[in-house]
Formats: structure tokens, C-alpha cells, sequence
């Protein structure tokens, strides 16, 4: 669910594609900022970047 987030999917694109509510991608989402300590999807990105979750490629692939 982090590297969805930090492809800039809303909460509703990421329930859509994990076929779950948009409510519990909410919950889950809530869960993640507080267990990393993070304040916002904005944090979650960047984290999921450098930990090398996501790739600024939006295809997921890596960049060479």
C-alpha cells in the first residue's frame, strides 16, 4: 500500500486497484504515518523512496 501511495494514488484509486474499501485504505494508510512516524502521504512518498519501496518511474521499473 506504501508504493501506491507514493505513486500519488488517492485513497479511492488504491481501494479500486487492491479491491478493498476506500475506508480501510484510509485506516491502513493512517496506520503506516503513525507506525513510521511520519505526518502526511507527502512523508510516506519520500520514505517509500528512500527506502527504495517506489521509483519515480511510473512505470515501476527501475531508472537506469
Amino acid at each position: 500500500m506504501l508504493k501506491l501511495v507514493a505513486q500519488g494514488l488517492s485513497n479511492q484509486n488504491i481501494a479500486d486497484e487492491l479491491v478493498v474499501s476506500e475506508r480501510t485504505v484510509g485506516k491502513h494508510v493512517g496506520n503506516i504515518l503513525e507506525k513510521l512516524h511520519l505526518a502526511n502521504r507527502t512523508q510516506a512518498a519520500l520514505y517509500a523512496l528512500r527506502e527504495g519501496l517506489s521509483t519515480l518511474d511510473p512505470k515501476g521499473k527501475e531508472q537506469k
